[in-house]
């Protein structure tokens, strides 16, 4: 296809992958906020409820009690309550309009770039209509997602320009796109890196040694010509401001989600734990891609911990599809390209530093899916490429595919609609899901269903009993003598009723840290539990003497004594 053919389908393309996009997310405008993350971020949140002002334009640059430092973010929430006040849906159109946009911005940049129109145009149409990104359009409080995204966009657009055209002003250009994106979302750390990549391929800026990207592009002469090649080292010096800038925000929004809690503790969640679910984590999401299914709001970490043979595999499969496409990477570059892209841009949120409490999210792959979309529609196409019809197999094929997409996306934003739908769907798609029976009850609880609201909340009790005993005996599969995993895994196989497990577990929490009052009191309350009320009282004591005036030990002793008869006795202090 000719470039003046290929400028005549751009509008057309645009204007279908816009209407699709609106086609599949307009029913959010009749949606509701959601009671996770939504009243911190906009309807309890005071400075945002009250607009743009200058106490919350202060607010949106000096804090970080959400976790992140997100002034563009809290800004954008601000400037809608302006507009819409708290009516939901225009805060939620606000977040469509800025994912259209950024499919439109997708689709023109990647076209730009490699002048392969078509591919170009599946990869943006994957993009938008994929039921993976519903999470990050029609939740509220995800607008980071997409606003970050659209600076991630607009950077790749500034950069390519800066490539045909080197100038100062144009490199200046595209490093503020960059800031602005990551202060919208400190995500795009890793765009820095995504932009080598496109220096590799499709730019074939890279000169070393007899190394070319250039086989297999379908760029005009008139735009390869403007791509000049160059060493290594000079794209990385010119990718320095770039870098420097990501390592500062990595490590204060590391600072900052670790001083509100939000970043899990390495006793809760040991390094080798967190290694073998990144594994696990990066083979799903290309699982959920290929069959958007069973999709939640919240994924636990599963109740009996990480299956070995799941690790194992995941480890194989990755190995396998790296080493394959380093070997493919001069006959097909885009695979390496699209492969590293996928890799490198969910290493902030795979889960090597753990943030809260799932261990996986839709959202996170609101990026890093791109690359995946790459590889599909620059490969299947070259996998074909002997096959009789194939431009009609090729058309028809991308039709079925991006349809069902669509579809699937368009029930899968229905989930959205409150609360109460939202919760429901992720308790009954995903088994001992602890927090979506939690959620659940308390919207009930809202609504004044309080025997239902109870239920749930016994489903959560138990399944989060489950999940403690669990997490805690993958703490101790890798320190046999961490004291504090020995205590609350003792503590909460009282709440299991399984009192001779605790006490052993609890005595081991003893033996290493035999001054330990809480220890001695959790002891107790396992006799206690047992009717052994004289063992019960005995640690009770013990706890008082190594912390005296323990509140809980003090009421617990009393109703030891008081079931064994010794009421009138002077507690021992």
């Amino acid at each position: 296809m000719n470039q003046a053919s290929n400028r005549c389908w751009l509008f057309p393309i645009c204007l279908v992958l816009a209407l699709a996009a609106l086609a599949v997310f307009w029913q959010v405008r009749h949606h509701e906020f959601i009671d996770f993350d939504d009243d911190d971020y906009i309807y309890y949140n005071s400075y945002v409820m009250s607009g743009l002002t200058r106490e919350g334009l202060v607010y949106a640059f000096t804090s970080y009690d959400l976790g992140d430092w997100h002034p563009l973010t809290m800004l954008s929430h601000m400037l809608d309550c302006q507009l819409y006040e708290l009516d939901p849906g225009g805060h939620h159109l606000t977040s469509v309009l800025f994912h259209v946009a950024n499919t439109l911005l997708l689709f023109v940049v990647l076209n730009g770039m490699t002048g392969g129109l078509w591919p170009s145009a599946f990869v943006a149409a994957a993009f938008a209509l994929h039921p993976l990104h519903v999470e990050s359009v029609a939740w509220a409080s995800e607008r980071k997602d997409v606003l970050s995204t659209f600076f991630w966009m607009l950077t790749m657009a500034a950069y390519l320009r800066y490539v045909k055209s080197p100038s100062i002003s144009r490199y200046v250009l595209a490093l503020l796109a960059f800031v602005l994106g990551l202060m919208a979302k400190p995500m795009l750390v890793t765009l820095p890196f995504v932009l080598l990549l496109l220096d590799y391929w499709p730019l074939d800026r890279l000169q070393w040694g007899s190394e070319s990207t250039g086989k297999g592009l379908s760029l005009s002469k008139e735009v390869k010509a403007s791509f000049q090649r160059t060493s290594p080292r000079h794209l990385i010096v010119e990718k320095i401001p770039f870098f420097a800038i990501s390592a500062v925000i990595s490590v204060v929004t590391f600072l900052f989600e670790r001083s509100v809690g939000v970043v899990g503790s390495t006793i809760s969640y040991p390094v080798v734990y967190r290694i073998e679910n990144a594994l696990i984590v990066y083979m799903a999401y290309i699982g959920k891609m290929l069959w958007p299914v069973r999709l939640a709001v919240f994924y636990p970490y599963p109740v009996g911990g990480l299956s070995s043979w799941k690790v194992v595999a995941s480890a194989l499969a990755l190995t396998f599809i790296t080493s394959a496409v380093i070997c493919k990477r001069k006959q097909r570059p885009y695979l390496i390209v699209g492969w590293l892209w996928y890799i490198g841009t969910l290493v902030p949120v795979i889960g090597f530093v753990q943030i809260a409490l799932q261990a996986m999210a839709d959202r996170y792959t609101y990026i890093p899916l791109t690359g995946l979309f790459i590889i599909i529609a620059w490969g299947v196409p070259d996998l074909l490429a002997r096959l009789h019809y194939r431009k009609f197999i090729l058309s028809i094929s991308a039709g079925v595919i991006l349809t069902a997409l669509g579809v699937t996306a368009w029930f899968q934003v229905k989930h959205w609609r409150n609360d109460i739908t939202l919760y429901q769907h992720a308790a009954s798609v995903i088994k001992d899901n602890w927090w979506a029976h939690h959620g659940l009850g308390s919207a009930l609880k809202k609504q004044g269903r309080i025997d239902e609201a109870n239920k749930e909340f016994e489903k959560a009790l138990q399944i989060e009993i489950d999940n403690a005993i669990s997490k805690w005996k993958n703490v101790l599969r890798y320190k046999p003598a961490d004291a504090e995993a020995h205590l609350n895994l003792g503590l909460a196989l009282i709440w299991k009723k399984k009192f001779d497990d605790a006490i052993e577990h609890l005595n081991q929490a003893l033996k290493a840290r035999p001054d330990w009052a809480e220890a001695y009191y959790c002891l107790g309350l396992a006799f206690d539990q047992q009717g052994n009320y004289g063992l019960a009282i005995q640690n009770y004591n013990e706890a008082l003497r190594l912390k005296p005036n323990y509140p809980d030990a003090i009421k617990s002793l009393e109703m030891a004594m008081k079931r064994q008869g010794k009421i009138g006795q002077t507690i021992k202090k």
